[in-house]
């Protein structure tokens, strides 16, 4: 653990068994990574030290590097219409969106979807696709977008390739790093060791969020949703979680949250973003995907987008504390958190990266917030 320091690794492990031992969540894995090298990497609970995990929306940065590579390689044009590559795409007042919308989450379809029982069928993807209408004009607005951005990116990742977004970013981006273990896209036969989401505890109360928040008061539709969300308790966060976790749609890759992964192959993958020895990206287009912020708008709670095409970094404005990194990173730091708790990011300042997984949905938000929090603060407490 050269240039680590050995106490603060054992108190970022007590963190972590924390959880686990108070029956939060059933396993955790997390891993830094420092100068190319994988430090630590720890598995703590129900779990073999060689599992895997569903990396959901961390997914995001690992495809959104293949995105980067082919517009160094001039294939995709960050500022040319969607349109431009699928003409069809344009319907429904689409023809504006560019592949810069998509990357910034400015797009303005965020909540479309696929239908997950035809996602398999190529052509009845591209027709659901092009019958989405945004809800507010493309690049006036920041609306996160869960999967339907990274759909319509596969699709042109497809049509300047040639080949399917799975294959493209094996053969491109992860086998090129030697990421065997880091997929998007895993068979049917070989998903043994992915670890099945489990749920609990009990969903956050409006006054822990107003809490975590520091506000005395809560936008109205926050309000509905947590009123909602008390009055049907058979309808659980982990629900959409499990679906996604179906066999034929690990298999398929869902392009912006179908990851799966090791905690320390997805913290080498962040060495290779800081320092790109493999030179697999254009160095302008790295330096300014992890550096320069293109979406600065809120969301209805005030908190800074603070996105460049494809990441976000944690900043130091008062709202840094909801972004990746949570405040306890330093402000360069870049990377996307995803569902149920996963953290990845990394730090230009002292050059590690820092990945926790688990396999655990702690339906109390404001909990998972704050587990994230300490996590991050420990993990860069870390270097010596």
């Amino acid at each position: 653990m050269a240039g680590l320091s050995v106490q603060r690794v054992a108190e970022l492990k007590a963190r972590a068994q924390r959880d686990v031992d108070e029956g939060l969540l059933p396993a955790c894995q997390y891993a830094l990574a420092r100068h190319g090298e994988v430090l630590v990497h720890e598995t703590v609970g129900d779990a073999p030290s060689d599992a895997r995990f569903s990396i959901w929306s961390t997914t995001k940065p690992v495809f959104s590097s293949l995105v980067w590579q082919l517009m160094g390689e001039g294939k995709l044009d960050p500022l040319a219409p969607v349109a431009d590559l699928w003409p069809e795409f344009g319907a429904h007042g689409k023809d504006r969106v560019t592949l810069e919308h998509l990357l910034l989450f400015t797009a303005g379809f965020p909540e479309a979807a696929l239908d997950h029982d035809t996602i398999f069928d190529r052509p009845a993807r591209v027709r659901q696709m092009e019958q989405w209408e945004p809800s507010f004009e493309p690049g006036t607005a920041h609306g996160y977008h869960g999967f339907s951005a990274h759909y319509v990116m596969a699709e042109l990742v497809e049509r300047v390739t040639g080949t399917d977004h799975r294959t493209a970013l094996r053969e491109r981006i992860l086998d090129p790093l030697g990421l065997d273990r880091l997929e998007l896209g895993v068979p049917e036969d070989r998903q043994g060791d992915l670890q099945l989401i489990v749920g609990a505890g009990e969903p956050s109360t409006e006054e822990e969020i107003k809490d975590l928040l520091g506000v005395d008061s809560l936008p109205r539709e926050l309000s509905e949703a947590i009123a909602a969300e008390a009055a049907n308790p058979s309808v659980r966060p982990e629900d959409l979680l499990v679906q996604c976790q179906r066999p034929d749609l690990v298999a398929y890759g869902l392009p912006g949250a179908g990851g799966v992964s090791d905690a320390a192959s997805f913290a080498q993958f962040y060495q290779h973003v800081l320092h790109d020895p493999k030179r697999l990206w254009d160095p302008a287009i790295r330096h300014d995907v992890t550096t320069k912020v293109r979406n600065t708008f809120t969301d209805p709670l005030g908190v800074i987008a603070n996105r460049t095409r494809g990441l976000e970094l944690q900043g130091d404005d008062p709202t840094c504390l909801h972004r990746v990194g949570g405040g306890g990173a330093t402000p360069r730091t870049f990377g996307h958190n995803g569902a149920a708790g996963q953290v990845s990011w990394a730090d230009p300042d002292s050059g590690l990266s820092f990945v926790y997984l688990t396999n655990g949905v702690d339906r109390n938000n404001v909990r998972v917030v704050r587990r994230a929090r300490d996590l991050n603060a420990a993990a860069i407490a870390c270097v010596a």
